[in-house]
């Protein structure tokens, strides 16, 4: 699988949907994140990624699933697990979802885990670097998207019919992409406005592991959910509202992605 993977970074990138946070989103995280890095993660990152940047490679993993012989990556984008766990029993269901190797990874948690440790292996080619560094920079995005926490039976809200401004889509749509677009900025901007996490806050995040993550975002699901079961037809009032939690999502993920990858090369 990683030969028909490494032979893909040569292609020219194909259309496609807007996916967990859309491309906007993404790459707001991975300009966050690369404003935190450390010296020797941001000299590893730019050996990694050669003439790339982490922006350019933030939403090269949904370009892939396009493909339909890599279609065995689609499930690593999202986590199902049963409504309604504690912190723990949400901690044991997510690890067992982890398989030993060689098997592929079956979510999100799984994949995030492997390529996390795939960048910490001195057998590994520079190619298989390159493709873990890539998936790490996306997934821990869709991590922080809570809709990639959702329910099983309605695909994580893809199911659930709503309108936006008039428009007919699905809940998941509108977490991945209209909360995102609504102020209208570019990636740019939106790191600047939102890029402005104090110091306590950065050793807070940071400190945190990738279980935690996934629960606080398995935690805003409900209310999100709720919002659509109440009245599903969502104008300008849905962003005061959830705008506040999506900026605070992509803030996290990039100071959490800058804070693993610091860990992984500062060692």
């Amino acid at each position: 699988m990683f030969r028909k993977l490494v032979a893909l970074l040569v292609l020219s990138c194909a259309p496609y949907s807007l996916l967990a946070w859309g491309v906007l989103g993404h790459r707001a995280v991975a300009r966050i994140a690369e404003n935190h890095l450390s010296g020797t993660a941001k000299r590893e990152v730019a050996r990694i990624l050669g003439r790339e940047t982490m922006p350019l490679v933030s939403t090269w993993a949904d370009e892939l699933r396009n493909d339909p012989q890599f279609k065995d990556t689609a499930p690593w984008h999202y986590v199902n697990v049963p409504t309604g766990l504690d912190y723990t029993a949400f901690t044991t269901q997510l690890k067992a979802t982890v398989q030993p190797a060689p098997a592929l990874p079956t979510n999100a948690y799984a994949a995030l885990l492997q390529m996390r440790q795939d960048l910490k292996d001195p057998k590994k080619t520079a190619d298989e670097k390159r493709i873990a560094l890539k998936f790490l920079i996306h997934l821990v995005g869709d991590v922080h998207q809570p809709l990639h926490l959702g329910h099983l039976e309605d695909k994580g809200g893809n199911s659930i019919m709503v309108s936006w401004r008039g428009r007919d889509t699905n809940l998941h749509s509108i977490w991945d992409g209209d909360l995102v677009e609504y102020p209208g900025f570019t990636f740019t901007e939106m790191t600047a406005a939102y890029d402005r996490a104090t110091p306590a806050q950065i050793k807070d995040w940071q400190k945190s592991d990738p279980t935690a993550w996934l629960f606080e975002s398995y935690q805003l699901c409900p209310p999100a959910y709720a919002a659509a079961a109440t009245n599903p037809k969502f104008d300008w009032h849905f962003y005061p509202t959830f705008g506040p939690t999506v900026e605070d999502q992509i803030l996290k993920a990039g100071i959490r992605l800058a804070g693993m990858l610091n860990e992984v090369f500062d060692k």
